[in-house]
């Protein structure tokens, strides 16, 4: 069974970093696009980056474009988000996904994981 497993969510200050991990495992993990998306308390869900199953490829919303880096270590099924130079407004519980196919930006998945929950407070 599909199974996307999100950590490293916490408390940071502005200006600060963290890295949020995503297990995965039940599928070819190489084979797929994976993305990152968030949901801020009463909002809806905001698509934030993507990459290609091989890594070559890289995609990231206006609003965290600059701070935050997508990546993959397929070797060890896992896709991070490295986030730098966080803002109040970053503050959200944030969901890895599955992509249908390899790449594209379609913002089309069929598995999440539960998510991990990102605050930015002063």
């Amino acid at each position: 069974q599909v199974q996307l497993v999100e950590s490293g969510g916490g408390l940071a200050q502005p200006g600060g970093s963290l890295r949020l991990s995503c297990a995965a495992s039940g599928f070819t993990f190489s084979s797929y696009a994976m993305s990152w998306a968030r949901q801020a308390p009463g909002k809806g869900l905001e698509w934030v980056s993507g990459i290609y199953s091989d890594g070559s490829d890289t995609y990231y919303a206006d609003s965290v474009k600059g701070r935050f880096t997508i990546s993959r270590d397929n070797a060890k099924n896992t896709l991070y988000l490295q986030m730098n130079s966080l803002k109040p407004e970053d503050t959200a519980l944030y969901y890895c996904a599955k992509d249908l196919g390899p790449g594209g930006l379609g913002h089309e998945y069929d598995y999440w994981g539960q998510g991990t929950q990102v605050t930015v407070s002063s």
